[in-house]
């Protein structure tokens, strides 16, 4: 591609990265969650293969990377899962710890990031899980077609 994509790509890669973190984060709270915001960070893993080539990305970011951070997202997640088995059926053990802040009062949400308890670490777990998912098959999509300039 050219510089102008190459630059602005540079320039809006920071941007959709972090705005797939805060749909991840705030999954409880907004629409949203895991699933769409590992979808949005995987769009900026293919901005980056659309502007870069794949074999240039390939560099930086092999398959085996993705596949890593699958499992730890898998590891999260069932770690989470068996926990909450163990704690009566996802019981909110986060919220009023010492870590992780008071009990939410009845009624509205009032908006902090760790009112949902471990459903904002299972979003972290899905979205790592979707995102390290769906970067692997754009880059081995973009591979096997072989088309570089």
């Amino acid at each position: 591609m050219s510089k102008i994509v190459r630059t602005i790509s540079n320039l809006l890669i920071l941007f959709i990265l972090t705005f797939g973190l805060y749909v991840i984060m705030h999954g409880h709270m907004t629409p949203g969650g895991g699933f769409p915001g590992g979808a949005v960070v995987a769009s900026g893993i293919a901005l980056l293969i659309v502007a870069f080539g794949s074999h240039n990305v390939q560099k930086t970011l092999k398959e085996h990377h993705f596949a890593i951070l699958n499992s730890i997202g898998l590891l999260i997640f069932i770690g989470l899962a068996f926990g909450g088995i163990g704690a009566a059926f996802f019981y909110n053990f986060l919220v009023g710890s010492p870590i992780f802040g008071h009990i939410p009062p009845y009624g509205p949400n009032p908006g902090d990031v760790w009112t949902g308890g471990s459903s904002t670490i299972m979003n972290i777990a899905v979205g790592i899980i979707v995102s390290a998912g769906l970067s692997a098959i754009v880059l081995v999509m973009a591979l096997a077609t072989g088309k570089e300039r």
